[in-house]
């Protein structure tokens, strides 16, 4: 599938900032055999002092930027074509739960897909008592791995509730799942820490989800929004999966690739500081449009 991806972040200062620092994830990923970043540009206003592209650890693009004259706004537009192949039918070839713990001590390798980095905590994400307890109780022990990220994330959408209004950028996992209310990021984090929590190599995936209007009605500019979903750690043969815990689903044809780490931490589209009085406001829009 193709997609044409615009996504607009324009940040507002109630007094100018003197200088600013900014590390950035915006760009669709180019992954092969997975996603094609056919053409991209990332549009900077005002034109920043300093721009200096680069690949972090776990392969994502990332972009920092710095400001040295004084501005009352920002705003960073991305204009991506990107493909979105279809992941391959597979059975599941992944191993018993009880199996998982030797196979990942054969991965001889701390590289950056190595599932060591996303078995214990991370600095926003972390096992907890009543997360473990919680993925516990819903997997049985004849279970595969597969078999279990996707028990879990299904019972996560069950007993969970979509609610834009309970949470923010920094609620932690463990204040978000004891609400039981949230928004995407919370669901992806909750998950990890209960995939985490039985020994289940877990991560963060963000990115664009293309949606539909409803019936009759017309697509409306800028509804689309950043999404977050999982990506675990299934054994060697199985590899990694990624499911989508708020739509419970695995992730296909429909969702776009931006970057992955351990938590949201490692992919937050924009991270910075500013030299600054005041208060600042933010508008996000997002639009995903199918061309084939």
């Amino acid at each position: 599938m193709i997609y044409d991806v615009g996504m607009t972040i324009a940040y507002e200062y109630d007094r100018p900032a003197v200088a600013g620092r900014h590390l950035l994830r915006l760009m669709p990923a180019d992954v092969p055999g997975e996603q094609r970043r056919v053409t991209s540009v990332l549009t900077i206003l005002p034109e920043p002092a300093e721009r200096r592209p680069f690949v972090d650890f776990f392969g994502n693009a990332a972009v920092e930027v710095a400001f040295r004259a004084a501005h009352d706004e920002i705003l960073f537009r991305v204009k991506a074509r990107v493909e979105r192949l279809a992941p391959p039918a597979s059975l599941d070839m992944s191993p018993p739960l009880a199996r998982l713990h030797d196979e990942i001590l054969d991965y001889r390798s701390l590289d950056a897909r190595a599932p060591h980095h996303f078995l214990g905590p991370s600095p926003r994400t972390a096992p907890a008592p009543e997360t473990t307890a919680y993925a516990r109780a819903q997997i049985e022990p004849a279970m595969t791995v597969v078999a279990a990220v996707e028990t879990i994330g299904l019972a996560l959408h069950r007993d969970m509730k979509f609610d834009p209004e309970a949470t923010n950028v920094d609620t932690p996992p463990s204040e978000a799942f004891a609400r039981r209310h949230g928004v995407c990021q919370d669901f992806a984090q909750v998950m990890i820490a209960c995939l985490r929590g039985i020994g289940v190599p877990a991560g963060y995936v963000s990115g664009f989800l293309r949606t539909d209007p409803p019936p009759g009605k017309p697509r409306l500019e800028g509804a689309d929004a950043m999404h977050a979903w999982v990506r675990a750690w299934c054994g060697w043969d199985a590899g990694w999966i990624e499911f989508d815990p708020t739509n419970a689903i695995r992730a296909g044809t429909d969702h776009i690739l931006v970057a992955h780490g351990r938590d949201y931490g490692d992919v937050a589209p924009v991270r910075g500081v500013l030299r600054i009085v005041g208060g600042q406001k933010t508008e996000h829009a997002v639009d995903v449009i199918p061309v084939g």
